[in-house]
């Protein structure tokens, strides 16, 4: 057999899924190779944070996933003898979703592959193993068995989506770099639940820290850390787990136990993202431990940053230099995940009795901080991504409050009909210029406006809010005598937002945003145009 495609990628886990999904909305020719026949019956990620269902809204998937999530769910920390530490409760939506969602993997790896059938160039092919990859002159050929039958896929570009253990990493000579934390943990799935606890918890000991975290559909997870004279053996046995359970439960009826496996905890990441025409994302490309919730969420903004540049790069719009930022933007966050999510598990068990009450003792007084308590609360400290190099212009890392490198907010506006929506389901799935003060066209020349429109782009008019009124451009009326024509809408900024950045950065009249809508510059109505000329620089490579 023998398939041709734009882009080939390796792995159907959720990295992968959504790859080819964002792909096939751009109408980018895919194949997805898994060597497995079906989704693992098994979750291994638990938590979806609202960069992610971000992701999925741009793939038109996002409400399906959210249906089967246990929404904003809270997370409780506490000390050894049982004290609650902090409660962390997010309730603020700046990205237009939940902040913090609780998913049984396998529903959603299902939802997300019945969302591939949507598209006649998108195709899933599993209990698919790759053997093989060549580099070719133009393009990437692997080679795989499905049935005892040689499966060939000649493509452009391959992302290798597939695992810690990735087949295409070691293939192209891309070394894993980091180190395995020496201790394991034991992870327990039980289905029918009768524990009354909708909060996850976490129990910081010195000896034996523990986690526990509420599923969908009465499912649930547990996490022990092993103790040193335990054996994996030892810990598995059916003895072993109810014990650890029981404490649990008390006197309620035992769930069932679906699965038991020991873990080992990696902090990970590749020495590079890409090698010419092959890129790694999701697992392949960095490994966490779990104690922060975001290996399969930072797998997901690789996807959202690379889906929008092959897509520039396949259908002829962008040079190829545009796909080396995928690695400049990437890997650096990517890797701060991987330390912070470490220093997390470091609080989890604390080296003795003394430095669980220093640490203790600091929880309770920054709690006593209104700022800082909602600092917490609202899980402010997760990093958040900032592209200094890539797709930026004017990007100063000495400017800590502008927005350049960062992931937009997503407002819910009113469009012309008076229907209050996200932003991004008005702005589509290209670059949009949302001008604050004046109507961005007025500011574009000819040549510029003609590049935007190549890009399909969109250019917004943001109105301050007035009830009941609507806005509309004539369908098809032309920015002058000449120019071509562009996509154009209004929006009403019925919730403030726009008004309020306005008010902290009165400078900012016009922001630009990518495709995966985080912001690629900021700038004065009057120096749209250069920068718009600097950023079409950028994108043709």
């Amino acid at each position: 057999m023998h398939i041709q495609v734009d882009v080939a990628v390796v792995g159907a886990g959720p990295c992968g899924l959504t790859l080819a999904s964002l792909l096939g909305t751009y109408g980018v020719t895919t194949a997805v190779l898994d060597r497995e026949p079906d989704v693992l019956d098994h979750p291994r990620a638990v938590a979806i944070d609202d960069e992610s269902l971000r992701g999925f809204q741009a793939a038109g998937l996002a409400e399906e996933v959210i249906e089967d999530c246990i929404q904003n769910a809270p997370i409780r920390y506490h000390n050894s003898r049982g004290r609650v530490l902090a409660h962390v409760g997010p309730s603020g939506r700046p990205y237009g979703w939940p902040r913090r969602n609780l998913f049984f993997q396998p529903l959603m790896e299902a939802t997300l592959r019945r969302g591939l059938a949507r598209f006649d160039h998108v195709e899933l092919r599993t209990s698919t193993e790759v053997t093989q990859l060549e580099c070719t002159g133009g393009g990437v050929r692997l080679t795989a068995r499905r049935d005892d039958a040689e499966v060939r896929v000649d493509s452009r570009f391959v992302v290798g989506a597939d695992g810690g253990r990735s087949f295409v990493r070691d293939a192209v000579g891309i070394k894993l770099l980091g180190r395995t934390a020496p201790t394991k943990w034991l992870v327990v799935d039980v289905s029918e639940d009768t524990w009354d606890s909708p909060f996850s918890a976490v129990y910081c000991h010195p000896r034996r820290p523990t986690m526990t975290i509420p599923l969908p559909y009465g499912h649930r997870r547990f996490e022990f850390k092993l103790l040193p004279e335990e054996t994996e053996d030892e810990i598995v046995a059916d003895d072993t787990v109810h014990r650890l359970l029981a404490r649990f439960y008390d006197d309620l009826p035992m769930p069932k136990i679906t699965r038991r496996r020991v873990y080992w905890h990696h902090s990970r990441i590749a020495s590079r993202f890409q090698s010419g025409r092959v890129f790694l994302a999701g697992d392949a490309a960095h490994l966490q431990p779990p104690f922060f919730g975001q290996g399969m969420n930072s797998g997901i903004r690789d996807a959202t940053n690379l889906a929008w540049k092959l897509a520039a790069v396949t259908a002829g719009r962008s040079g190829e230099r545009l796909l080396e930022t995928y690695d400049a933007e990437r890997r650096e966050h990517a890797e701060t995940m991987v330390s912070f999510a470490t220093r997390i598990g470091s609080m989890y068990q604390p080296r003795s009795r003394a430095t669980e009450v220093v640490r203790d003792a600091f929880f309770r007084g920054v709690q006593l901080v209104p700022g800082a308590r909602d600092y917490i609360l609202q899980m402010k400290y997760k990093p958040a991504p900032r592209y200094h190099e890539g797709v930026v212009v004017g990007a100063d890392p000495k400017d800590r409050s502008s927005p350049v490198g960062r992931l937009f907010a997503q407002p819910l506006v009113r469009d012309e009909d008076g229907r209050r929506r996200r932003l991004d389901d008005l702005l589509g799935s290209s670059i949009a210029v949302l001008g604050l003060t004046d109507e961005p066209a007025h500011h574009l020349s000819p040549g510029n406006l003609r590049w935007l429109a190549d890009l399909d782009a969109v250019l917004v008019r943001v109105q301050q809010p007035a009830p009941q009124r609507r806005h509309a451009w004539p369908s098809g009326e032309p920015v002058a005598p000449g120019c071509p024509d562009i996509a154009r809408i209004e929006v009403d900024d019925s919730d403030g937002a726009f008004r309020d950045l306005r008010l902290e950065r009165p400078q900012d009249e016009v922001i630009v945003l990518r495709p995966d809508r985080y912001v690629a510059a900021v700038c004065r109505a009057d120096r749209l145009d250069a920068v718009i000329g600097e950023l079409c620089d950028r994108l043709r490579g």
